[in-house]
């Protein structure tokens, strides 16, 4: 999964100008927002995406992200007991908490409901000192992850989000990480984001999602609120599609409230849902083309995908998609395994939708020295 996310970051998968004219984006009240199809990786519509923003607690989400790969690596295990240090104690009173206290032992797994339905500033800190032994060096490991998944323009200064010149992102970033949260960790996203409600030493504190109670579908992700960064919330929502099912996720920054941030939210998402839809164009391993090789041990290749491939579109223009494939030829052996042979554009209209890389199915070693010598001469007169 992580290889094939890899693979679709690296794609043009891009919304033509054309198809933005004849679908305009709905209105949104907010500073910044994206609506991005993680089926197919394509960006459907955005506004400043690029844009500096203070991420508030969806600073969480990399927290999040970082405990649970802890836990599938074995460093963590969900039933560990940790104590709380006056410092996850004292973080900002005034601020959102689950209300840990020093030297009262608490699991890990508490500590990440705290730090995702409570958004528990003192949780994310308890949790950083788990991981990393303080939170300093946890946010080193922070701005590593967030370089590892290409996040640019994203920086980290705490595990909670609270103001600091030194913590920003971009509506872009925010979508790339809360994407690969869901695709790396499914069982830890499905166990935790969804939930209402917690309840630690007995104060119940509910999920300040709103549209976990207003759309069945949607089954997370994380709000963030501070007077600077006002009211944001990354939503991820999953709908039938055919066969399958198909997720999107908005990210709302900048909102007035919390009320406007959850119905700009539902917005966006409704709208993606409503005018487009995902298509499967190639299933991994499938043949797009067996063209002739050079100088190899076989006389052709077979080339295609090594993923699913999908793309998003205008409702009822799937059947007008073409593809153009373009192809690295001559092909000349070796040629690797997945190594990238050629390209497809997928034309609407004659005007491209998005590209994607194609790569060889299988390997092709080097023909014998007379072999190549044969080829090398036939390649003269080609």
């Amino acid at each position: 999964m992580k290889k094939f996310l890899a693979i679709l970051a690296t794609s043009i998968l891009t919304m033509s100008a054309a198809m933005a004219q004849s679908l305009p984006a709905p209105t949104i009240a907010a500073r910044s927002w994206l609506l991005l199809d993680v089926t197919s990786g394509q960006i459907i519509a955005a506004q400043e995406p690029d844009m500096r923003i203070e991420p508030a607690s969806l600073t969480k989400i990399m927290t999040a992200y970082l405990v649970f790969t802890a836990l599938t690596e074995k460093k963590l295990d969900l039933n560990q007991s940790v104590n709380v240090s006056t410092h996850a104690w004292k973080v900002d009173s005034s601020s959102s908490k689950m209300f840990i206290e020093p030297n009262k032992p608490v699991t890990i797994n508490e500590l990440l409901y705290g730090l995702i339905v409570d958004s528990g500033n003192d949780a994310a800190v308890a949790l950083a000192e788990a991981v990393a032994g303080s939170e300093e060096a946890f946010v080193v490991q922070m701005n590593r992850q967030a370089e590892r998944l290409g996040m640019k323009s994203t920086h980290y200064a705490n595990p909670h989000g609270l103001p600091s010149p030194e913590n920003y992102a971009t509506a872009r970033d925010l979508s790339t990480l809360a994407s690969r949260l869901i695709s790396d960790f499914p069982a830890f996203y499905k166990t935790y984001y969804s939930t209402k409600s917690y309840t630690y030493n007995k104060i119940t504190q509910p999920n300040r999602n709103r549209l976990l109670w207003l759309d069945p579908t949607v089954d997370g992700m994380k709000t963030g609120h501070t007077e600077t960064a006002k009211y944001c919330l990354i939503s991820s929502a999953n709908r039938p599609n055919g066969s399958g099912q198909r997720r999107l996720i908005s990210v709302i920054t900048g909102a007035d409230s919390d009320q406007i941030r959850a119905q700009e939210s539902l917005k966006l998402l409704n709208w993606g849902y409503l005018n487009f839809d995902t298509v499967k164009l190639y299933a991994k391993g499938q043949t797009l083309e067996t063209p002739q090789v050079w100088k190899g041990s076989q006389a052709q290749v077979k080339i295609g995908f090594d993923h699913d491939l999908y793309v998003t579109l205008p409702k009822g223009s799937a059947a007008k998609l073409k593809p153009a494939l373009e192809r690295k030829d001559p092909l000349i052996a070796p040629i690797a395994l997945n190594s990238k042979v050629g390209t497809v554009k997928m034309m609407l209209d004659g005007k491209p939708v998005a590209e994607f890389p194609v790569t060889a199915l299988e390997q092709v070693d080097q023909a014998s020295i007379f072999g190549r010598a044969w080829d090398s001469v036939r390649l003269m007169f080609k």
